[in-house]
Protein backbone atom coordinates (compact mmCIF):
# COMPACT_ATOMS: atom_id res chain seq x y z
CA UNK A 1 0.00 0.00 0.00
CA UNK A 2 1.18 3.03 -0.76
CA UNK A 3 2.21 5.07 1.91
CA UNK A 4 2.12 9.09 0.80
CA UNK A 5 -1.97 8.53 0.49
CA UNK A 6 -1.88 8.06 4.58
CA UNK A 7 0.68 11.51 4.92
CA UNK A 8 0.08 14.28 7.19
CA UNK A 9 -0.37 17.51 5.45
CA UNK A 10 2.09 19.76 7.27
CA UNK A 11 4.73 16.62 7.39
CA UNK A 12 4.24 16.47 3.43
CA UNK A 13 4.14 20.22 3.10
CA UNK A 14 8.12 20.65 4.80
CA UNK A 15 9.65 17.88 2.88
CA UNK A 16 9.11 18.95 -0.20
CA UNK A 17 10.28 22.96 0.63
CA UNK A 18 13.64 22.59 -0.89
CA UNK A 19 15.54 25.51 1.49
CA UNK A 20 15.60 26.47 5.11
CA UNK A 21 13.61 29.78 4.04
CA UNK A 22 10.92 27.70 2.85
CA UNK A 23 10.56 25.46 5.49
CA UNK A 24 10.71 28.65 7.78
CA UNK A 25 7.94 30.61 5.92
CA UNK A 26 5.65 27.46 5.76
CA UNK A 27 5.77 26.95 9.44
CA UNK A 28 5.31 30.81 10.02
CA UNK A 29 2.29 30.90 7.85
CA UNK A 30 1.36 27.55 10.21
CA UNK A 31 2.04 29.37 13.16
CA UNK A 32 -0.14 32.79 11.89
CA UNK A 33 -3.00 30.44 10.60
CA UNK A 34 -3.21 28.84 14.40
CA UNK A 35 -3.54 32.27 15.78
CA UNK A 36 -6.19 33.33 13.98
CA UNK A 37 -8.35 29.95 14.33
CA UNK A 38 -7.79 30.61 18.29
CA UNK A 39 -9.61 33.89 18.55
CA UNK A 40 -12.49 33.17 19.88
CA UNK A 41 -15.13 35.55 18.54
CA UNK A 42 -18.25 33.98 20.59
CA UNK A 43 -16.37 34.78 23.62
CA UNK A 44 -15.56 38.24 22.33
CA UNK A 45 -18.87 39.14 21.69
CA UNK A 46 -20.24 37.50 24.36
CA UNK A 47 -18.20 39.89 26.95
CA UNK A 48 -20.00 42.91 24.60
CA UNK A 49 -23.24 41.63 26.55
CA UNK A 50 -21.41 41.05 29.83
CA UNK A 51 -22.05 37.31 29.58
CA UNK A 52 -19.62 34.57 30.52
CA UNK A 53 -20.29 32.41 27.27
CA UNK A 54 -18.18 29.25 29.15
CA UNK A 55 -20.25 29.37 32.36
CA UNK A 56 -24.11 29.53 30.58
CA UNK A 57 -25.99 27.75 28.55
CA UNK A 58 -23.77 25.03 27.16
CA UNK A 59 -20.69 26.38 27.63
CA UNK A 60 -19.85 25.73 24.42
CA UNK A 61 -18.29 29.02 22.48
CA UNK A 62 -19.46 28.15 19.17
CA UNK A 63 -22.37 29.74 17.40
CA UNK A 64 -25.39 27.89 18.34
CA UNK A 65 -24.75 28.71 22.15
CA UNK A 66 -24.07 32.07 21.29
CA UNK A 67 -27.47 32.01 19.43
CA UNK A 68 -29.36 30.30 22.20
CA UNK A 69 -27.91 32.43 24.98
CA UNK A 70 -27.51 36.35 23.19
CA UNK A 71 -30.42 35.85 19.92
CA UNK A 72 -29.71 34.71 16.53
CA UNK A 73 -28.14 37.92 15.44
CA UNK A 74 -25.50 37.49 17.81
CA UNK A 75 -25.48 33.33 16.71
CA UNK A 76 -24.81 34.62 12.91
CA UNK A 77 -22.22 37.31 13.75
CA UNK A 78 -19.96 34.68 15.43
CA UNK A 79 -20.46 31.94 12.52
CA UNK A 80 -19.28 34.28 10.05
CA UNK A 81 -16.26 35.22 12.16
CA UNK A 82 -15.50 31.45 13.09
CA UNK A 83 -15.92 31.07 9.24
CA UNK A 84 -13.93 33.74 8.14
CA UNK A 85 -11.44 33.25 10.21
CA UNK A 86 -10.76 29.75 8.69
CA UNK A 87 -11.25 30.75 5.11
CA UNK A 88 -8.69 34.18 5.77
CA UNK A 89 -6.37 31.27 6.97
CA UNK A 90 -5.93 28.77 3.66
CA UNK A 91 -5.97 32.36 1.60
CA UNK A 92 -3.42 33.17 3.05
CA UNK A 93 -1.40 30.37 2.93
CA UNK A 94 -2.46 29.99 -0.87
CA UNK A 95 -1.62 33.87 -1.26
CA UNK A 96 1.91 32.69 0.19
CA UNK A 97 3.27 29.21 0.08
CA UNK A 98 0.40 28.11 -3.03
CA UNK A 99 1.18 24.22 -2.48
CA UNK A 100 -1.89 22.14 -1.83
CA UNK A 101 -0.05 20.24 1.17
CA UNK A 102 0.86 23.81 2.28
CA UNK A 103 -2.77 25.34 1.94
CA UNK A 104 -4.40 22.33 3.64
CA UNK A 105 -1.71 22.09 6.04
CA UNK A 106 -2.85 25.86 7.24
CA UNK A 107 -6.35 25.09 7.23
CA UNK A 108 -5.74 22.28 9.75
CA UNK A 109 -3.78 24.23 11.93
CA UNK A 110 -6.64 26.77 11.89
CA UNK A 111 -8.97 24.13 12.49
CA UNK A 112 -6.97 22.97 15.43
CA UNK A 113 -6.22 26.81 16.78
CA UNK A 114 -10.14 26.93 16.99
CA UNK A 115 -10.63 23.51 19.18
CA UNK A 116 -7.38 24.35 21.26
CA UNK A 117 -7.20 28.05 21.57
CA UNK A 118 -3.83 30.00 22.65
CA UNK A 119 -6.62 32.56 24.38
CA UNK A 120 -8.28 29.99 26.13
CA UNK A 121 -5.74 27.83 27.90
CA UNK A 122 -6.07 25.73 25.13
CA UNK A 123 -9.64 24.89 25.06
CA UNK A 124 -12.09 25.91 22.49
CA UNK A 125 -15.01 24.87 20.61
CA UNK A 126 -16.45 22.12 18.81
CA UNK A 127 -14.68 23.82 15.23
CA UNK A 128 -17.68 23.34 12.85
CA UNK A 129 -17.83 26.54 11.46
CA UNK A 130 -14.06 26.72 10.93
CA UNK A 131 -14.69 24.24 9.42
CA UNK A 132 -16.53 25.22 6.96
CA UNK A 133 -14.42 28.37 6.05
CA UNK A 134 -11.55 25.93 5.53
CA UNK A 135 -13.84 24.15 3.08
CA UNK A 136 -15.32 27.03 0.93
CA UNK A 137 -11.76 27.80 0.00
CA UNK A 138 -10.23 24.85 -0.35
CA UNK A 139 -13.42 22.56 -1.97
CA UNK A 140 -15.97 25.16 -2.32
CA UNK A 141 -18.37 22.81 -4.11
CA UNK A 142 -17.93 20.32 -1.79
CA UNK A 143 -18.90 22.92 0.55
CA UNK A 144 -21.67 23.78 -0.65
CA UNK A 145 -22.95 19.96 -0.53
CA UNK A 146 -22.14 19.92 2.88
CA UNK A 147 -23.85 22.86 3.53
CA UNK A 148 -27.27 21.00 1.97
CA UNK A 149 -26.53 18.08 4.39
CA UNK A 150 -26.87 20.23 7.14
CA UNK A 151 -29.56 22.25 6.50
CA UNK A 152 -31.95 18.99 5.21
CA UNK A 153 -30.71 17.29 8.46
CA UNK A 154 -31.92 20.13 10.72
CA UNK A 155 -34.73 20.74 8.74
CA UNK A 156 -35.90 16.85 9.66
CA UNK A 157 -34.35 16.53 12.51
CA UNK A 158 -34.13 19.87 14.12
CA UNK A 159 -31.01 18.60 15.91
CA UNK A 160 -28.17 21.33 14.94
CA UNK A 161 -25.32 18.77 16.14
CA UNK A 162 -26.83 15.69 14.33
CA UNK A 163 -26.76 18.31 10.85
CA UNK A 164 -22.79 19.08 11.91
CA UNK A 165 -21.50 15.87 12.22
CA UNK A 166 -23.37 14.39 9.17
CA UNK A 167 -22.20 17.72 7.28
CA UNK A 168 -18.46 17.07 8.27
CA UNK A 169 -18.54 13.21 7.37
CA UNK A 170 -20.08 14.40 4.10
CA UNK A 171 -17.19 17.02 3.18
CA UNK A 172 -14.69 14.20 2.37
CA UNK A 173 -17.14 12.18 0.34
CA UNK A 174 -17.49 15.14 -1.79
CA UNK A 175 -13.84 15.77 -2.39
CA UNK A 176 -13.48 12.45 -3.26
CA UNK A 177 -16.81 12.32 -5.77
CA UNK A 178 -15.33 16.03 -7.16
CA UNK A 179 -11.65 14.30 -7.70
CA UNK A 180 -10.50 16.81 -5.42
CA UNK A 181 -6.66 17.19 -4.54
CA UNK A 182 -5.42 14.73 -1.52
CA UNK A 183 -3.85 16.93 0.99
CA UNK A 184 -7.82 18.68 0.53
CA UNK A 185 -9.70 15.66 1.29
CA UNK A 186 -7.08 14.25 3.68
CA UNK A 187 -7.59 17.76 6.10
CA UNK A 188 -11.41 17.62 5.56
CA UNK A 189 -11.15 14.00 6.65
CA UNK A 190 -9.12 14.80 9.63
CA UNK A 191 -11.87 17.49 10.44
CA UNK A 192 -14.76 15.29 10.19
CA UNK A 193 -13.57 12.77 12.72
CA UNK A 194 -12.34 15.28 15.43
CA UNK A 195 -16.11 16.91 14.49
CA UNK A 196 -17.31 13.23 15.39
CA UNK A 197 -15.21 13.09 18.05
CA UNK A 198 -16.31 16.55 19.80
CA UNK A 199 -19.85 15.89 19.51
CA UNK A 200 -19.42 12.57 21.39
CA UNK A 201 -21.78 13.80 24.18
CA UNK A 202 -24.37 15.31 21.29
CA UNK A 203 -24.25 11.72 19.84
CA UNK A 204 -25.22 10.19 23.92
CA UNK A 205 -28.00 12.72 24.01
CA UNK A 206 -29.85 12.43 20.47
CA UNK A 207 -29.69 8.14 21.26
CA UNK A 208 -31.13 8.93 24.99
CA UNK A 209 -33.88 11.71 23.84
CA UNK A 210 -32.62 14.40 25.35
CA UNK A 211 -30.64 16.52 22.86
CA UNK A 212 -31.70 20.11 22.69
CA UNK A 213 -33.50 20.68 19.55
CA UNK A 214 -32.82 24.13 18.27
CA UNK A 215 -35.81 24.96 16.29
CA UNK A 216 -39.06 25.19 17.89
CA UNK A 217 -42.57 25.19 17.30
Amino acid sequence: MNLVLFSIPWIDALHHQNSFSGIMKTVLIWIVAYVLGSIPFGVLYARTQNLNLREHGSRNIGATNVARSLGKKAGALTLLGDALKGWLAVALAAWTLGTPTAVAGAGLMAFLGHLFSVFLRFKGGKGVATGLGVSLYIMPLAALGSIAVFAVTLWTSRYVSLGSILAALALPLFGLFLKMPLPYITVSLIIALLVLHKHHENIQRIMAGTESQFLKN
